[in-house]
């Protein structure tokens, strides 16, 4: 929306929520999430023609097209819990946007959604909206990354506008297809259908998430067989039909939007009497089968028996602890580790399905002292993810549960060098640009010996941080002697 009202100086801009202290948040100084630019947008609209309020029925009523934008979390318990999408935010949304519209509305999904929810919230705005009030239903997904959304939103590589095809269908793709091509070249803005749209959106995550699994179960062959991932996805990228883009192997994928989304196109698979299709795309969920021989190359990294479905992101995650606690002879108990990182991405603070607390949480079950420094992510957030339950991050903060106790064994530090004083292990698990150039020897100095560093993102030098004395892991690459000799914890 920030964007919309700097490229379109004329059309007022009004984002609404329920949340008073939200609001505030996004009229003051200190906005309540950091993105790289945003602050910059924000400050030359914020009053001219962008605002920000909680009077929501007032601000929906006034306007001409509304962009819905509410959570979709996955079900956590009832029909389709674990793989649905819960649309009551977006149901409660819609009679709203009836009860209060006095005039005909373009209603834009904003959200990721299942494909057809535009047909269930056309029947409650049609059941519930006054005489002669029309409303049209657009899917406009955003395909934005955090960390470079304001790029990608003023040069994005298109925009998707799906609508009815009617006359006041078209009509209302063309409204928003104005406002976009104020500033997007015109053959970057796709129309299709509603389905097509909403589809899409599940599609791309899906793809993408694909390929990261890909890449990550490749990266434990590598470092069983002594190849590097780094030069096998390179070689792999070179092929132009398939390319260099999301082969990066890391300690896991997070965010919000690949895991529920591939569970979501699970779910609407299954509903549609489709099993094969959905047993396919549980596979990029679960895993791939590994063969005999792989168990037996892959046997001094992870236990597996043969054919054994694996869930490729959590298999990650929980390989990169078991790499933690082999190497420094088989217990973290009661040592410190240090853990720099714990945003799902660089250049955010988004922590919604972070690999960071899968492997918090497994060195806390064996008992280590963790101390997490990030840059954007604070202690009460860390608190918070560390002893939230499945899904609940999805849900609005003010529906969230309360603060927990703070979880004794983990501390947050104000920087990296405070995060590994007296640590007996650095874990990498963030790629923020700062920690490829800090000083690793000071941090090595103040360090328990021997210091390991097991790096979840391929972000320092592995070489020259052996020079200066350490230990090193990193993703798919060949393993550091000392590592070869370390027994496996099953």
């Amino acid at each position: 929306m920030a964007v919309i009202a700097l490229k379109c100086p004329d059309v007022e801009v009004v984002v609404v929520d329920i949340s008073a202290a939200r609001i505030d948040a996004w009229n003051s100084d200190a906005l309540p999430i950091y993105e790289p630019g945003l602050d910059d947008v924000v400050r030359r609209c914020r009053g001219r023609n962008l605002f920000f309020s909680s009077d929501v029925e007032r601000h929906v009523g006034e306007a001409d097209i509304v962009f819905v934008s509410v959570n979709t979390p996955t079900k956590a318990r009832g029909l389709g819990a674990g793989k649905a999408a819960d649309l009551t935010y977006w149901e409660s949304a819609a009679r709203m946007i009836a009860a209060v519209a006095t005039s005909d509305k373009v209603v834009v999904e904003k959200s990721t959604v299942p494909v057809k929810t535009a047909e269930a919230i056309e029947k409650i705005l049609d059941h519930n909206g006054r005489d002669g009030v029309g409303f049209q239903i657009l899917s406009n997904p955003e395909f934005l990354a955090e960390g470079t959304a304001i790029r990608d939103l003023l040069a994005p590589d298109r925009v998707l506008i799906g609508g009815r095809e009617t006359a006041a269908g078209r009509a209302a793709v063309q409204a928003l297809k104005d406002v976009y091509a104020r500033w997007v070249p015109e053959e970057r803005i796709l129309t299709t259908n509603l389905w097509s749209a909403e589809l899409s959106k599940l599609a791309a995550n899906a793809f993408l998430a694909q390929r990261i699994s890909s890449v990550n179960a490749m990266s434990a062959l590598c470092e069983a067989t002594g190849a590097d991932v780094a030069e096998v996805a390179y070689a792999v990228g070179k092929d132009s039909r398939i390319g260099a883009k999301f082969l990066n192997a890391s300690v896991g994928f997070g965010g919000s939007c690949f895991q529920k989304d591939i569970l979501n196109l699970v779910y609407i698979c299954e509903c549609n009497g489709l099993p094969e299709v959905a047993n396919y795309w549980k596979q990029v969920i679960k895993g791939f089968k590994f063969p005999a021989i792989a168990t037996t190359m892959c046997k001094d990294i992870y236990s597996l028996t043969p054919f054994q479905v694996i869930k490729i992101n959590d298999y990650q995650k929980s390989r990169f602890v078991n790499r933690v606690v082999s190497s420094m002879f088989n217990t973290v108990a009661g040592k410190k580790i240090a853990v720099l990182g714990f945003a799902f991405k660089k250049d955010t603070g988004d922590t919604r399905e972070t690999p960071a607390i899968d492997v918090c949480k497994g060195l806390i079950g064996d008992k280590a002292k963790v101390s997490i420094y990030d840059p954007q992510v604070t202690e009460d957030q860390v608190q918070r993810d560390l002893a939230m339950s499945k899904f609940d991050w999805d849900h609005p903060v003010h529906l969230q549960p309360m603060s927990p106790t703070a979880i004794k064994q983990v501390s947050v530090a104000w920087d990296a060098y405070e995060a590994a004083r007296d640590a007996h292990g650095v874990c990498i698990l963030t790629e923020w640009d700062e920690f490829r150039s800090l000083d690793y020897a000071r941090i090595y100095g103040g360090m328990q010996k021997p210091a390991f560093v097991f790096d979840g993102r391929n972000v320092v030098d592995a070489e020259k941080l052996r020079e200066i004395g350490f230990i090193v892991y990193s993703i798919g690459k060949p393993l550091d002697a000392w590592l070869k000799d370390m027994p496996a914890v099953a």
